[in-house]
């Protein structure tokens, strides 16, 4: 389940059964690119570049993993809500 905490974060899970691999990276890279201003994905306490595949591979995220979705500007919420979605939807896998 996707919660909003604060400061333009989104709490996220990984629940395709294989994980954010390449296909489901590039996708939510594809949407971070959309942003005026960074969007970071969070685990644990890495933070890397959304906008990034090679960054979101970097993190490793198996199913179940739970992630944070940081925006740096708050009018990027709308991109980090429709990120959120694709996790939610496991991409679609």
């Amino acid at each position: 389940m996707n919660v909003l905490t604060n400061d333009n974060t989104k709490k996220v899970t990984v629940t395709n059964e294989l994980g954010l691999h390449a296909r489901p990276a590039a996708l939510v890279a594809q949407l971070a690119l959309q942003a005026k201003s960074d969007i970071w994905l969070i685990k644990n306490d890495r933070q890397v570049d959304a906008s990034s595949i090679i960054d979101i591979l970097t993190l490793e995220c198996k199913k179940g993993t739970e992630l944070i979705l940081r925006a740096v500007n708050d009018s990027d919420m709308a991109i980090v809500e429709k990120i959120a979605t694709l996790f939610e939807k496991g991409f679609t896998e």
